[in-house]
């Protein structure tokens, strides 16, 4: 009988047949005696637990030289500019850590305690995000994607990563006038009448300046890459690949949370973002999107001039506000509603009908022109959504406008990957609790004054931080029922946010989901894809 019993509550755990023989032997004999019970169990655990950590040692050996392979070759694509890197990545660490140390040693003589948000060093939010800005482009940028992605990221690194700003002092003109020769190939004066040394704007990968071209006199702007920033990008983007690997390859845990696919993730987003050939073409596809569907009244983006780009960007040159400056668009038509309703309508348009989409819509990038359109201003980060994703995406809008939280909880069970089921309504009385939240949302207007004039210009003092924690929420709760939504889903809710902000300063008395002059689902499509939900 007690041979019996164990059988029955002991063989899924251990099979007899993975027990060595001489062993099986000895505990069942044991057994029979009807003594040590409980030490055989013990020592079948153990043994199983050997036989883990023999399979997972035996499965890291047959990686190993993978890992190598991979290790040794990206050195090599490095070169020598990974030990300039490593020197600049010392100095930040040592800069950044007296910072640090200094911040203790005032914190400790206020309250005589460690402060909670000091315990991890430089790891911590605050200081992790300091670290990546003196680091540079890469880091900047990889700050930047941890800030769209709460999907991948804890939340506080998300919300501390949203002040991870893309400044950078500018190159002298000395320095891009070389580079503007070598890649046009002639002299510069050949092709720009005048080309204005102060720039327009300098981010940590390129810097823009103003010109005229040589001929036709009109105005335009010149995107230009930083010097040996691809070289940089390269080296941190490979460094940060093979601590990838290496992290995978000690630790299963991190292989079931795809950080290798994640880098390789940020590793494509920068590179597009330098890449200006395909920057030209994002441009382009905008472009014929606006053409075909009869938009190019309404909304422009900027003419390439072809002759005179290539690693470099020339660009017409449009004149505008951002769609921020209250002061401005007020005086330059009558209802600044409308203008807000034809950038939705123009950004809706292009989830179904454009290759891409805009996704950095920021106030920088969308601008009310002289002419009446709306311009939308570098494509260097463009979004491309799978049809599953934009059919939930589309229900998902019509039931925040409708507050049918049935039908949105369908909606994002079937936009996350999950490979569990989820309680479909109680996931809905969930959302319902949270969005809530959009009520108590307050939005206050601050007019701006300069020397010269007032009120030049307007921002939403929505606390952004209040924002991102809404959507951040939407993460929480639907991550607690197991979903894991893909960074494009991100990317649109990102957008989302930004005009939900022109809306609270353009339009405070308009529901952007409701209003029927906007275009955001097709009621056809959405119809369709939510009889499929439910």
């Amino acid at each position: 009988m007690a041979v019996s019993a164990f059988r029955v509550t002991q063989l899924p755990l251990l099979p007899q047949s993975q027990l060595p023989v001489a062993r099986a032997a000895r505990f069942t004999k044991t057994m029979i005696g009807g003594r040590n019970l409980k030490g055989f169990v013990i020592s079948a655990q153990y043994s199983q637990s050997q036989d883990l950590f023999t399979s997972r040692l035996q499965s890291r050996i047959e990686n190993l030289p993978k890992l190598v392979e991979d290790i040794v070759q990206t050195s090599i694509n490095t070169g020598p500019r990974g030990a300039l890197r490593l020197v600049q990545g010392v100095q930040a660490f040592l800069g950044v850590g007296g910072e640090w140390l200094n911040d203790l040693s005032k914190s400790t003589r206020v309250s005589g305690a460690l402060p909670t948000e000091m315990q991890l060093g430089l790891l911590s939010p605050l200081y992790l995000r300091k670290l990546f800005e003196r680091m540079g482009a890469t880091y900047i940028k990889l700050g930047q994607f941890i800030a769209s992605a709460p999907t991948l990221f804890p939340p506080e690194y998300v919300e501390e990563f949203q002040n991870c700003f893309d400044k950078a002092p500018p190159v002298p003109f000395e320095e891009i006038r070389k580079i503007l020769q070598e890649e046009l190939g002639r002299p510069i004066e050949s092709v720009y009448e005048y080309v204005d040394p102060a720039p327009l704007a300098s981010a940590s990968i390129a810097q823009v300046h103003g010109a005229r071209l040589r001929g036709s006199q009109e105005d335009v702007v010149i995107k230009v890459l930083k010097p040996g920033i691809e070289d940089f990008l390269v080296a941190d983007l490979n460094f940060i690949y093979v601590v990838a690997r290496i992290f995978e390859f000690l630790s299963p845990e991190f292989s079931r949370t795809s950080l290798v696919g994640i880098v390789k993730d940020i590793r494509e987003s920068m590179l597009e973002e330098v890449d200006f050939n395909k920057e030209a073409k994002n441009i382009e596809s905008f472009k014929r999107y606006l053409e075909t569907m009869g938009l190019s009244g309404q909304a422009t983006a900027p003419r390439l001039y072809k002759h005179c780009s290539s690693r470099v960007l020339t660009m017409e040159r449009l004149y505008g506000v951002p769609l921020t400056d209250l002061d401005s668009i007020s005086a330059l038509v009558s209802s600044p509603e409308n203008s807000l309703i034809t950038a939705l309508n123009v950004w809706f348009g292009s989830l179904l009908s454009c290759e891409s989409f805009h996704a950095d819509v920021h106030a920088g990038n969308l601008w009310r022109l002289r002419d009446g359109r709306i311009g939308f201003l570098d494509f260097g980060i463009v979004g491309r959504i799978s049809p599953k994703t934009w059919a939930a995406m589309e229900v998902f809008l019509a039931s925040i406008a409708t507050e049918e939280y049935e039908s949105m909880a369908s909606a994002l069970i079937q936009m996350g990957a999950t490979n569990i089921d989820v309680d479909a309504k109680a996931f809905a009385r969930d959302l319902e609790k949270m969005f809530s939240s959009i009520q108590e949302l307050d939005t206050e207007i601050i007019v701006a004054t300069g020397s010269g004039r007032t009120a030049v210009a307007a921002n939403v003092a929505v606390d952004e931080r209040q924002m991102n924690a809404l959507f951040l929420d939407l993460v929480r709760v639907s991550e607690s029922y197991g979903l894991k939504f893909p960074r494009e889903f991100a990317l649109l809710m990102k957008q989302l946010l930004y005009f939900d902000r022109y809306t609270r300063l353009l339009a405070p008395n308009m529901n952007m989901l409701q209003d029927q002059r906007i275009s955001v689902v097709s009621n056809r499509r959405t119809n369709r894809y939510k009889d499929s939900f439910n």
